[in-house]
């Protein structure tokens, strides 16, 4: 995976309330086990009619808006456990999702997959929503090592919280097999140590 540090972007905003899995990427779309490709079915059946035009109304449509921030409703990643949902976020060109609620399930999938979730709180998140809606070229910090999102105009901010080990994995780029390899020498000790007594 690509270290994650610090991003700066402007933002998508898709202020709708308990968005599922479903929604993220349909289920008619899970045939394939490779991570690339799902993005081109993200929000399919929000982004396409039954004919397969764009829906010019959906955001993603919307060349006002663009960048590797999408900020959303309360509740986003409900439903089943699908790890494709993570996989088409992330190949869309997403690096951030910000809501004031998660899933536990989706959390974990997207930080699995680099795909960093800021939790915030409702208040940020309506402010946030409502900079971006009045420009779309607004700009917003991501910091993961000091765990702060501001809001570049203003500088309005907000911590948010992380599992530690999920952040060591994304500063340095690992997975969890990676992470492991990383440690090899103090698990080798561990080992040699505990076989001794």
């Amino acid at each position: 995976m690509e270290k994650f540090k610090t991003i700066t972007s402007t933002a998508v905003p898709l202020p709708v309330e308990n968005i599922d899995t479903d929604q993220i990427i349909p289920a008619r779309y899970l045939k394939a086990t490779d991570r690339e490709g799902f993005g081109d079915n993200l929000f399919r059946d929000w982004r396409f009619d039954e004919n397969n035009r764009p829906r010019q109304d959906f955001v993603l449509n919307n060349d006002n808006y663009r960048g590797s921030i999408l900020v959303a409703g309360k509740n986003f990643g409900s439903g089943s456990s699908r790890e494709h949902a993570a996989w088409a976020l992330v190949d869309y060109g997403f690096r951030v999702v910000v809501s004031s609620f998660f899933a536990d399930i989706f959390k974990n999938n997207a930080l699995n997959n680099g795909l960093l979730p800021v939790q915030v709180s409702d208040g940020f998140l309506s402010l946030l929503l409502g900079k971006i809606a009045a420009n779309p070229q607004e700009e917003i910090l991501v910091n993961l090592d000091n765990q702060e999102i501001k809001i570049m105009s203003s500088g309005d901010s907000a911590h948010f919280e992380i599992n530690p080990y999920k952040k060591q994995c994304l500063q340095n780029g690992y997975d969890d097999i990676d992470y492991l390899i990383s440690i090899l020498d103090k698990v080798a000790e561990y080992e040699f140590k505990t076989t001794r007594t």
